[in-house]
């Protein structure tokens, strides 16, 4: 089972308790996406070069760009199930090449890499495999070295499995170097490296991050700020069975502060969070919509709601990212893939047209980047992968 099919099939779990009954459509800034037309982008393919190591169809989960480079992740899988990790890089974000990977674990040989961030025009990258005689994901992190190529960073078992393992979520990049956020059987965890990332050191039953006499945390995603890191996720309340967003910040990604969004009768999380024009703002499942918070001086406030949540299947917030005050942001309600486009900081969006039609299901994804005025699109279909990229909104 893939790390994001384990979040996935937790989501699933806490809806199912929740209920299927979402709240009534918002008003004021939180509906403003009601009535807007949708957003038609005039989407450019890009080619992706095969890797070595034999045919197969491409795999694409993750991008980022920084420092005047791209990079896009993902791995091949063969006509015989097996896979391999691939990585992709570009110097103007249109012409691409591949970098090359050097695994030495079994599993590293097989990982599929699921998300990458980047500092100083370097890359960090999270991959897995599942396997083993339990069938769980075999997580391990890459670091991009001196000549470019992608190496996989040793690490003992229980670094990222073993008994108390749940899920690997995602890797961000900051200042200071790279943190990765998830969540181990105490609660909402974390892991912490240098600039090298040559190491990540597990961070788990950390007060105020873990769960406690108050509730059950969860995390799914992180950010570096101008004073450390922010994660953002749900917390379960003692006695209840829905979740409340939650935020939690840190100096150092080791000691950190947990902050509960004041939350309504419906299920409520945090999945992805950005700076938009350096101010912190997330988006995450509301209800029976998604919705965006965002803070201000005087805390966090509930923005605009976008969306509705299929009866089909588990709704997720695949991507999230931002380019001054705009948000794009990639969802699916359960049914399908969607993309949206907020100009605002996540006050009001606008659903943005994608290049193909892109069903919910196992194998799947959707990924963004934007850098200035451009914005790059990674869609795995299940059957085929492909890159676009576009200019402004689509306007």
């Amino acid at each position: 089972m893939s790390v994001r099919r384990v979040i996935a099939v937790f989501g699933l779990f806490a809806l199912l308790l929740a209920g299927c009954d979402g709240p009534a459509a918002p008003t004021g800034e939180r509906s403003s996406a009601a009535a807007a037309p949708m957003l038609r982008p005039a989407w450019q393919a890009l080619t992706l070069p095969a890797p070595p190591g034999g045919a197969g169809r491409l795999l694409v989960r993750d991008v980022a760009a920084c420092a005047g480079r791209w990079f896009l992740v993902g791995g091949v899988a063969d006509a015989a199930g097996g896979t391999r990790p691939a990585v992709w890089t570009s110097v103007d974000g249109t012409a691409w090449t591949v970098l090359p990977v050097r695994a030495d674990s079994f599993y590293g040989k097989q990982n599929v890499l699921s998300s990458v961030a980047c500092r100083d025009g370097r890359a960090a990258v999270i991959g897995a495999k599942v396997g083993g005689a339990h069938g769980y994901p075999r997580v391990s992190t890459w670091r991009q070295v001196a000549d470019g190529a992608l190496v996989e960073v040793q690490a003992s078992f229980e670094t990222y499995g073993g008994p108390k393992a749940v899920n690997v979520s995602r890797l961000a990049a900051g200042p200071s170097g790279w943190l990765i956020v998830g969540n181990r059987s105490a609660g909402a965890a974390s892991w912490v490296s240098s600039p090298e990332a040559a190491e990540f050191a597990l961070v788990e039953g950390a007060p105020g991050l873990a769960s406690d006499s108050t509730g059950v945390t969860w995390a799914f995603d992180a950010a570096a700020t101008s004073s450390g890191w922010l994660a953002v996720g749900g917390l379960l309340p003692a006695g209840r069975i829905d979740r409340d967003p939650a935020v939690w910040s840190s100096p150092d990604g080791r000691s950190w502060q947990r902050t509960v969004l004041p939350g309504g009768p419906e299920y409520e999380e945090l999945q992805r969070v950005v700076l938009a024009g350096g101010v912190p703002v997330a988006v995450g499942l509301r209800g029976a919509t998604f919705g965006a918070w965002r803070q201000e001086a005087a805390g966090w406030v509930a923005a605009g709601a976008f969306g509705r949540r299929s009866a089909a299947g588990v709704p997720q917030v695949a991507s999230l990212v931002a380019s001054g005050d705009r948000l794009f942001a990639a969802v699916t309600d359960g049914a399908r893939y969607s993309v949206w486009v907020s100009t605002d900081r996540g006050g009001s969006w606008r659903e943005a047209a994608m290049p193909l039609d892109v069903a919910a299901g196992a194998d799947r994804d959707v990924a963004l980047v934007a850098v200035g005025d451009r914005w790059w699109l990674a869609v795995d279909d299940g059957s085929r992968s492909g890159l676009w990229w576009a200019g402004g909104v689509g306007t």
